[in-house]
């Protein structure tokens, strides 16, 4: 029986190993094994909301063991480390990261979906000093130093100033729910701070404008709407440095900081450097049109640690939908017989989505037909960014559980503070 190994469990790569188990693993005809190093998957779009304590992710966080038990598919957790193409194994770290053995898992076809993680840029001082949103537990040691930067300030009577670097989707929707985070904290009195005056909230961005995936005037209007919340937007300035206490930008300019968040762009994990594989200037595996390594037939790479460059639209940004489009593809494609030919990946992009907070979105979206871009925003852009997280809750779940898991959540809004409370 063949052996198809998928590492990594985000969007793509658990989307994947859904499929493919629904497929090749129901009908024995494959043997499935997902590999993550975590034991649950989050949907990293909104590990924002995690960040800001609007959402806790033991509720949302789904065990990958109870999705391998319904989708006939295994899975392992582990770190992996390195791989031996001549053997066709991966070894990973030791179960619980401990001091045992190393264990090795042989693979017949091999699909990297190893994500992302920040971008430094070489910036002195910024991957020492700033935090990221690389995962669940990044955000909730981001949200858990802002909780507790509030209460000390509080107690002392300054001001907390939080600096976001990176105007991109996670930047600007991060900035707009600590907006509500602080004034939501401030009702339920868990500190003592004024959230117009007291809890500052900065927005460098290095382009003209914030948002480059959308238009010049979405873009401003979702400026405009950040600046209506209190939050101070900076384009067109470059971060030279980063301290303890400070983000100083190329002109010498110093502003204080008692959180700083990077989030300025994004590069294929290191581990995609040292594994023989041919990868472009940010570790990304490069890839032909099937998605398959251009050094070994039997690799396949998705999603953000892939470089798919698309013939009509270049390079495919570090999107879900591009993970899920190439997710569904591969799909299709593993579960061919090995003398159908190989089609081509396309990617189609079908807008984007940003949250500027509570009711409030800003976007475009492309027509399915004419191919146009229509700019949305307001209520109905909110109510459809919404709807692309239960989206992916479809493809994993089916349609009666994702209906579940929505009513849980509307049920949990209404009953439960709009944010966590405690540390």
């Amino acid at each position: 029986m063949e052996t198809i190994v998928i590492v990594g469990g985000g969007a793509g790569g658990l989307e994947l190993a859904t499929r493919l188990g629904d497929t090749l693993g129901a009908s024995k005809r494959s043997r499935i094994v997902l590999v993550d190093r975590w034991p649950g998957h989050f949907w990293k779009p909104l590990l924002h909301t995690v960040a800001s304590g609007k959402c806790d992710p033991q509720v949302s966080e789904l065990p990958f063991s109870a999705q391998a038990l319904d989708h006939d598919f295994e899975f392992v957790q582990g770190d992996m480390l390195c791989m031996d193409r001549a053997h066709q194994t991966i070894t990973l770290s030791p179960r619980d990261g401990g001091d045992g053995a190393c264990r090795v898992i042989a693979y017949d076809k091999l699909v990297l979906a190893l994500g992302s993680v920040t971008n430094f840029f070489g910036v002195p001082g910024a991957q020492e000093h700033a935090l990221t949103l690389d995962s669940v537990a990044d955000a909730e040691h981001f949200r858990r130093r802002f909780f507790n930067a509030c209460i000390h300030a509080g107690e002392h009577k300054k001001p907390v100033n939080v600096v976001i670097v990176g105007g991109g989707a996670t930047g600007v929707e991060l900035a707009a729910e600590l907006s509500n985070t602080a004034r939501t904290l401030a009702a339920y009195r868990v500190h003592e701070l004024d959230p117009e005056q007291d809890i500052r909230i900065t927005l460098i961005e290095r382009g003209q404008h914030l948002l480059p995936q959308l238009d010049p005037l979405q873009a401003q209007r979702a400026a405009r709407h950040l600046r209506t919340l209190g939050i101070e937007v900076l384009t067109s300035i470059a971060v030279a440095s980063v301290s303890a206490d400070a983000v100083t930008d190329a002109e010498g300019v110093a502003r204080p900081a008692d959180l700083v968040l990077w989030a300025a762009g994004v590069e294929a994990p290191p581990l995609c450097a040292t594994l023989g594989l041919s990868v472009n200037h940010l570790k990304k595996i490069m890839v032909d049109a099937s998605l398959r390594s251009t050094n070994d037939s039997r690799i396949y790479a998705l999603g953000d640690c892939a470089n798919y460059v698309c013939p009509v639209k270049g390079p495919t940004p570090p999107r879900a939908q591009v993970a899920h489009q190439q997710a569904m593809f591969l799909a299709d494609l593993l579960a061919r017989k090995d003398d159908t030919p190989c089609p081509d990946f396309r990617y189609h992009d079908y807008g984007s989505l940003i949250s500027l907070g509570q009711q409030a979105a800003v976007g475009a979206l492309t027509g399915p037909v004419s191919g146009r871009r229509y700019r949305v925003g307001g209520p109905f852009a909110s109510v459809m960014y919404r709807l692309l997280y239960q989206k992916h809750l479809l493809q994993l779940h089916g349609a009666v559980p994702m209906l579940t898991h929505t009513l849980a959540d509307w049920l949990r809004a209404r009953v439960l503070p709009p944010v966590r409370l405690h540390r």
